[in-house]
């Protein structure tokens, strides 16, 4: 520790020495005082420190005094000077000697003990006195010899820090300002382009909805336009009256040479021999539609054995008068050589060899007869009833489920063709529209197959997510075999 002034004994007993005088000369301070303590041996100061922090002072042979001391007569950590409430006291033994400078004089230790305190020390008893800030004094403890004072604290070091230069990095040098928000740009940015990307918003399709779309859009495409050709004068009536006499052979059933009917003279419309033709066209495209919406095979026989594809349209097909026909009415060329109606199992031509064969090659087997294994039954959706949530798309849901009951159905049959009856699926919807349980009940009639096959069924629907975190849907279901 830096030693500010030597602290050497006076040098004759009644005159103050060089030390008294220096503590003299201190101006004084406002304010709690602290200690400062010399130590001293073999006369000399070996060892001078101030006491910042108000507290006990301790000597004493103890690696934990604050003084380290060899002496046997004291305790271990004997408190020379106690802080008590906030004012330091004095402790001494019987054994020490010395004197203090009060403010009405100076005393020694062995007349300060009649006025003293008394106050257990471990095994021993201490003599205790109260020091104001004037006090000073020496206290003789064996060979060693403590010092004491009051000086006002000494001025608080400031922390020492490194250079400037030495302080900067690459982290000072940063616009943390610019970098934070160019950081939340980019995410925001590019959060944007992802979520215009994705497909979480998209509707659900629909198969069967969708399918009876595309075949209505293709029966209300218009007509293409007619185009008249320069007749000559003296070929007019001869040209007329020739449409004229074959539209009743057209709509007697004698055969579609694959030649539509003009328009009414004069009228700019449509003939009724070229409206049924047209009408034949459109029923022959519905069943090549039908038959390319099929994944593999025929389109007649994937149709009854399947169910992918609405039977509604294979009635309105079937309930045609016209048949299919082939030829080149208004340029919806069938494909196929000569004319005719052609219908289901006829022979002759190309039939209906080439309709809804979406393979590559192979055999022709449209017009040939397929055998129907087992009863067909259709399943009969009632209204389905939501309760403890809004699931706004739950009708639309249920109705595409329709298929997939008939053909659970249809398996059913197979191995029961009697078979018929009723079963009603409660469905709990989760919080993001997914089936969370199916639970059946009734199905009086109905094997354990088919149950299990609806069952299956409900839990693979995707419904929108219900308001208020839940629903329950209940779907009525009847089989009849047809």
């Amino acid at each position: 520790m830096t030693q500010q002034h030597p602290l050497p004994t006076p040098s004759r007993p009644g005159q103050p020495g060089q030390m008294t005088a220096v503590m003299r000369a201190v101006a004084p301070v406002t304010g709690p005082k602290v200690l400062r303590i010399g130590l001293v041996q073999g006369g000399k100061v070996i060892e001078e420190r101030v006491i910042k922090q108000r507290t006990h002072v301790t000597i004493g042979p103890s690696e934990k005094s604050m003084f380290v001391i060899p002496s046997k007569s004291i305790p271990p950590s004997f408190r020379l000077f106690e802080l008590v409430g906030g004012e330091y006291f004095l402790n001494f033994l019987d054994g020490m000697t010395g004197r203090v400078a009060f403010k009405s004089g100076v005393s020694e230790l062995s007349a300060l003990k009649g006025s003293a305190k008394r106050a257990p020390a471990g095994n021993a008893q201490a003599y205790q006195i109260q020091l104001s800030e004037e006090a000073r004094g020496k206290i003789v403890v064996g060979e060693t010899t403590f010092l004491f004072q009051f000086v006002a604290p000494p001025p608080v070091q400031p922390k020492p820090q490194l250079p400037v230069s030495v302080r900067t990095g690459i982290a000072s040098d940063i616009d943390w300002t610019t970098t934070i928000i160019a950081a939340f740009s980019f995410l925001f940015h590019f959060g944007a382009v992802g979520s215009i990307y994705s497909d979480w918003m998209d509707p659900v399709v629909d198969d069967e909805v969708d399918v009876a779309q595309l075949l209505e859009s293709v029966k209300q495409l218009p007509p293409p336009p007619v185009i008249e050709q320069p007749k000559d004068n003296a070929e007019a009536p001869a040209a007329t009256a020739a449409p004229a006499a074959e539209a009743p052979k057209a709509a007697s059933g004698g055969g579609n040479k694959g030649a539509a009917a003009g328009p009414a003279k004069g009228s700019g419309g449509m003939s009724d021999a070229r409206a049924s033709a047209l009408t034949n066209e459109l029923a022959q495209l519905d069943m090549q539609m039908l038959g390319a919406l099929n994944s593999s095979g025929n389109a007649t026989s994937s149709v009854l054995s399947s169910g992918d594809v609405p039977t509604g349209l294979l009635e309105n097909a079937a309930a045609s008068g016209s048949g299919v026909g082939k030829g080149g009415v208004a340029g919806l060329n069938m494909g196929g050589a000569g004319g005719g109606t052609v219908r289901p199992g006829a022979a002759g031509g190309g039939g209906l060899a080439s309709i809804g064969n979406t393979g590559t090659s192979g055999p022709a087997t449209a017009g040939s007869a397929q055998t129907v294994k087992g009863p067909v039954g259709n399943a009969q959706v009632g209204g389905a009833a939501v309760s403890g949530g809004s699931v706004s798309n739950a009708p639309s849901v249920v109705a595409g489920m329709t298929a997939g009951f008939r053909r659970c159905y249809n398996k059913g049959l197979q191995e029961d063709p009697g078979m018929k009856g009723s079963v009603r699926i409660t469905a709990k919807i989760g919080p993001n529209g997914e089936v969370m349980s199916a639970t059946p009940s009734g199905g009086s009639g109905l094997s354990g197959t088919v149950i299990s096959c609806v069952v299956a069924r409900v839990q693979s629907a995707q419904f929108a997510p219900p308001e208020g975190g839940g629903a329950t849907v209940v779907i009525p279901v009847t089989f009849v075999s047809q």
